[in-house]
């Protein structure tokens, strides 16, 4: 499993805080197949820029149409600018691929709400290592998770974060992405709602 599919798992278990959006959960999802490429040495980074190396053999599918994606000439993208791109319906992406390989079921009483579709997590070997790097306080995973608002419980040990500067960079632009991507929905509820005051009858 990859950073980025423990990352799924970790979001769409039921929780009683509100679930998590799609377009944060594609951005903090394209962030960590950066943080997955780094650990496969498939990647570099020169200040944000994202340098590629050769073509890893990966044998995780997602993973590797990442990989394919990467600018591969100069100017290479910069980490921000891959969150957006790569982001944009990767949620969507993973919720098919986790559907073919059965990781994902249709809900018999609908806990989650992904998209049109209930759905809810299959009681699988990948669901339940996932579950225990979360439970082990991995910090790349736990910064991950926090981007979108998912925290772990009480009792839970506070970490210092992830290591290494490369990591560390890939975080940040998440946790900035994040919040543009808020700062564009509140921008649009206050033009919805002005433009719903222009046509309401005094």
């Amino acid at each position: 499993m990859t950073t980025a599919k423990d990352l799924f798992i970790i979001a769409l278990e039921p929780r009683p805080e509100s679930s998590v959006g799609q377009g944060d959960l594609s951005l903090s999802l394209a962030g960590a197949e950066l943080v997955d490429l780094l650990d496969a040495e498939a990647i570099g980074l020169d200040g944000d820029l994202i340098v590629p190396g050769p073509l890893p053999d990966l044998d995780d599918r997602l993973l590797g149409a990442a990989a394919s994606a990467l600018v591969r000439q100069v100017p290479y993208e910069n980490v921000a600018d891959w969150l957006w791109r790569r982001g944009r319906d990767l949620a969507a992406a993973y919720q098919a691929a986790f559907e073919e390989d059965g990781l994902l079921t249709r809900a018999r009483r609908g806990v989650l709400n992904l998209g049109a579709e209930r759905m809810e997590l299959a009681d699988t070997p990948s669901r339940h290592l996932a579950q225990s790097r979360w439970q082990a306080d991995e910090p790349v995973l736990g910064a991950l998770a926090a981007a979108i608002g998912v925290r772990r419980g009480e009792g839970a040990q506070e970490d210092a974060g992830p290591d290494g500067e490369a990591v560390v960079t890939v975080v940040a632009a998440v946790n900035d992405a994040v919040m543009e991507l808020e700062a564009v929905r509140q921008r649009r509820s206050i033009e919805n709602a002005a433009f719903a005051n222009v046509w309401r009858v005094p």
